[in-house]
């Protein structure tokens, strides 16, 4: 019989999410994601920049490879395809449309694929796909049937279909009235089977005018979230990694629930994680013969005969008043259910009344749902504005899963923000912050220790404002965990050694210095003793004297009661040493108890004050 120990989670509630489940209405993560490069082959694409400047061509396989290592290590059952139109030679599945070259099938992504793509990369890799594809006619219409083919060659469920097109000809078909209404055809059927289709659309000379065809091809913006077409063209490589990025990563809800706005207002919001901190992967048990990966199975079975039991021959039981009270798994569930998960309003507070160490656990995102409930987005984004425009937060009680606990929560507003390129860096919705409950703050009794003086806090502020930067979460990567994805890849491509990696968290010496200047030996003098040794190295031993052999005793100083007095009033009196203060101490009839500086220069201050 089970002890029941955890209040609000068990072992079974654990498989279950491990299995994807992601909301307490039983909503699941089901399927595999895929995602085509439709990439143009045209002689366009291999024109280099000016300044030495990559080709359009070069910066996609730069981004395609970048997109199969991000797949290997973080999806690696996503499916991915390579696909190029324009060519002169012809590969694709029962050799049905001209013109139109399939690299890769839909598959998941792997070592070999990846040096496929390193192939097609640089001066080399232009010359080695002029050899093997070459630059012909262009027919977009029977490229994207062919992408059309390679979805439904594939028979596993898929959740997400995606398309991106690599291209810096605003008219591939040159004007071809013909093409171009096949073109649109295709991509409508495409569009009404699932597929999300993404244009990727690259700098050429005179610019680049999306109004001309592409404008018709491309999908509509899935949610608010999406900004859609970009009208401006990619010319840098980093970004043109943004813009795919943003658009290859479906974003996922944690749970999908209802907010609760007053009796018989509902709206459907769903919980994200913008963050999520990264983690070196755990090892995986292989069989020693077959080196196939093993699955543990855990079966319970009975102390005395020895029997396999089932699931509802498992009883819980909680030790109430020296006895063992047994209890049904739904009579645990109903006790541990307070209500339906849900978020509900219970009012609004100034941002003010929101303190830092509020702040207990990492915070999610709170968007609107308008697929769950209609009109949802519309009435979200007017409580989000409102909440904006009155600097308040909306306080609610939050139960996140079936048979959790509630919690109260900050929903802090947070306003879109749009970089260069039209790139969204933070997307309009609701920050929630778990406020904690009153076990969760204790009072502590820090350590009593010299407080600082004025002067100082402001010399140290100056040193603060000088070292103040912007921060940003993804400038910052894990240097342990780039290491070990660079010595897989290593050894995963053959590569000689893997690539250096930066380790982007070391303090930058020189530049801190350089901003810095005399402020640091100023902040030095103003806080340590003359001759500070921080390391608390041992004093060099002195000389013997010339005469005696032995050492020299030194002799006491003493200092008169008119440069002390100044040196309060001037605040320098931090500057003696600790024997220094003693003398004057001894020297003023002052009583101390204490051998810290602090405490000297306290008593030293209360004596000539008085």
């Amino acid at each position: 019989m089970a002890e029941w120990n955890a209040y609000y989670r068990d072992e079974d509630e654990d498989e279950e999410q491990e299995e994807g489940e992601q909301s307490g209405g039983g909503y699941k993560i089901t399927g595999r994601d895929s995602l085509v490069f439709l990439v143009d082959a045209s002689k366009e694409m291999f024109i280099t920049g000016e300044e030495g400047q990559p080709s359009n061509f070069d910066m996609t396989m730069q981004v395609v490879r970048s997109v199969y290592t991000s797949k290997i290590i973080s999806s690696h059952r996503d499916l991915v395809a390579l696909v190029f139109f324009g060519t002169e030679q012809s590969k694709n599945p029962r050799n049905s449309f001209k013109h139109v070259y399939v690299y890769h099938d839909l598959d998941e992504p792997g070592a070999k694929r990846v040096q496929d793509v390193e192939a097609l990369r640089g001066e080399k890799g232009a010359q080695f796909a002029a050899e093997t594809m070459g630059s012909g006619e262009t027919s977009l219409g029977d490229a994207l049937w062919c992408c059309a083919n390679l979805y439904n060659d594939i028979k596993l469920r898929l959740s997400h279909k995606r398309l991106m097109i690599f291209t810096c000809r605003d008219e591939p078909h040159g004007g071809d009235s013909t093409k171009d209404r096949q073109a649109r055809t295709k991509a409508s059927d495409l569009k009404e089977t699932g597929v999300v289709i993404d244009l990727m659309h690259l700098m050429k000379p005179g610019g680049f005018d999306v109004s001309l065809f592409f404008c018709d091809i491309v999908s509509p913006p899935e949610d608010e979230s999406e900004l859609g077409l970009q009208l401006e063209p990619s010319d840098k490589l980093e970004d043109l990694k943004k813009r795919v990025r943003a658009k290859e990563q479906k974003k996922r809800a944690m749970a999908r629930l209802n907010l609760c706005l007053g009796e018989g207002i509902n709206i459907a919001v769903g919980i994200y994680a913008t963050a999520v901190s990264a983690r070196k992967p755990g090892a995986i048990r292989l069989y020693r013969e077959t080196n196939e990966p093993v699955r543990s199975k855990t079966r319970t079975f009975h102390t005395q005969t020895g029997s396999l039991l089932l699931p509802s021959e498992i009883k819980k039981a909680q030790v109430y008043g020296k006895r063992k009270i047994v209890m049904e798994r739904d009579e645990v569930d109903a006790i541990k259910k307070f209500d339906d998960p849900g978020l509900f309003l219970i009012g609004f507070k100034p941002m003010e009344r929101l303190k830092l160490h509020h702040h207990i656990r990492p915070a999610v995102f709170l968007y609107p749902e308008e697929d769950e409930v209609k009109g949802s987005a519309c009435l979200f984004s007017a409580l989000l504005e409102k909440c904006s425009e009155k600097n308040v937060f909306a306080l609610c009680r939050c139960i996140s899963r079936r048979n959790y606990p509630p919690r109260f929560a900050a929903l802090v507003p947070q306003k879109e923000e749009v970089g260069e390129g039209k790139v969204q860096i933070t997307p309009p919705g609701f920050n929630v912050i778990y406020l904690p409950y009153a076990d969760d703050i204790r009072t502590l009794d820090p350590p009593q220790h010299p407080s600082a003086t004025q002067t100082q806090v402001d010399k140290m502020k100056e040193i603060v404002s000088k070292l103040r930067f912007k921060y940003r979460s993804d400038a910052f990567e894990n240097p342990v965990i780039q290491q070990h994805y660079r010595n897989l890849e290593a050894l995963a491509l053959d590569m000689m050694a893997p690539e250096d990696t930066e380790d982007l968290i070391m303090p930058k010496v020189e530049q801190i210095d350089h901003r810095l200047g005399p402020l640091v030996q100023e902040f030095k003098d103003l806080v340590y003793p003359a001759n500070y040794n921080p390391e608390n190295k041992p004093a060099a031993k002195r000389k013997t004297a010339d005469t005696g052999g032995g050492a020299e005793k030194k002799s006491k100083v003493e200092m008169p009661e008119d440069e002390l007095r100044a040196r309060v009033q001037n605040g320098t009196l931090g500057k003696l040493t600790v024997p220094v203060l003693k003398e004057a101490c001894k020297q003023f009839g002052v009583r101390t108890t204490g051998t810290k500086k602090q405490e000297l220069i306290d008593a030293l201050i209360a004596r000539l004050s008085s």
